[in-house]
C-alpha cells in the first residue's frame, strides 16, 4: 500500500489532509513535516510513494525541494498543493520534476483522487492550472522541420488517444478507457509521436493543441 508524505507548514491545514489521508484505507505511512529540510533528513531511509509539496515554506521552498527530492528519490512522485497558480511557479515545478500540480481549494476527495491517478501514472491538475500549463507548452513548442499536413493522417482511434494524453491521463488509464490492450496503446502512441513529427509527450499535447487537433 502507497506510503504518503505531507510538507506543509500551515499546522491547521496539515493537520486536515493528514487525517482525511489517514482514512482512507489505501494509504499507509502517512508522516507530515513543517519543512522540506526535516523530510530531506529521512528521505535515503524509506522514501515514499507520494509527497503532497507546498511550495511557501520556511527555509527551502517546495520548488527547491523538489530537485532535492528527486535527487534523492527519483521514483518519488511529488504533487504540489498549494495556493500559487502564478504561471511562473506552475512552470517552475513542472521544469523541477512536479508530476502534478493541485490546489489547496480543492475538495479532499479530488486530493486523493489525484494522488491515486498519480500513482497510476498520471499528471493531475487542476484544471484552470492544467489550461496554462496547455497554453505555456503551445507557446514553447519547438520549430518543426516538417510542416504538417493538414488533416495530420491521424485516425480516429489515434485522435481519441491524443485526445486522452491532453486531458493528462496515464498509458494505462488510456488503455482502460478505450478498452484498448496496453501494447496496442503503446504502438498508437508511437504513430501519433510519428505522424506529428515529435518525440515526446509534451510536444505531443502541443501540437495537438495549436493546430486545432484537440480542442480544449
Amino acid at each position: 500500500m502507497p506510503s504518503v508524505w505531507i510538507i506543509e507548514d500551515n499546522p491547521a491545514f496539515r493537520r486536515g489532509i493528514e487525517r482525511v489521508l489517514a482514512q482512507h484505507p489505501i494509504f499507509t505511512d502517512i508522516q507530515s513535516f513543517r519543512r522540506c529540510e526535516d523530510a530531506l533528513a529521512l528521505l535515503s531511509n524509506n522514501p515514499p510513494e507520494t509527497i503532497l509539496l507546498d511550495i511557501g515554506l520556511p527555509g527551502m521552498d517546495g520548488i527547491e525541494g523538489i530537485t532535492r527530492i528527486k535527487q534523492i528519490a527519483p521514483d518519488t512522485t511529488i504533487l504540489m498543493l498549494t495556493v500559487f497558480e502564478d504561471d511562473d511557479k506552475i512552470f517552475r515545478a513542472v521544469c523541477a520534476g512536479a508530476s502534478g500540480y493541485l490546489l489547496k481549494s480543492e475538495p479532499a476527495k479530488q486530493v486523493i483522487a489525484a494522488i491515486e491517478q498519480a500513482l497510476a501514472g498520471g499528471s493531475p491538475m487542476n484544471p484552470r492550472v492544467a489550461r496554462r500549463v496547455l497554453e505555456m507548452l503551445t507557446k514553447s513548442a519547438p520549430p518543426r522541420t516538417v510542416p504538417p499536413s493538414p488533416e495530420h493522417d491521424l485516425t480516429d482511434r489515434e485522435i481519441a488517444v491524443l485526445e486522452l494524453m491532453v486531458d493528462g491521463l496515464a498509458r494505462k488509464q488510456i488503455a482502460d478507457q478505450l478498452d484498448l490492450n496496453p501494447h496496442t496503446t503503446d504502438y498508437i502512441m508511437r504513430c501519433i509521436y510519428k505522424k506529428l513529427h515529435v518525440n515526446c509527450l509534451a510536444s505531443a499535447i502541443s501540437i495537438a493543441m495549436k493546430d486545432g487537433i484537440v480542442k480544449r
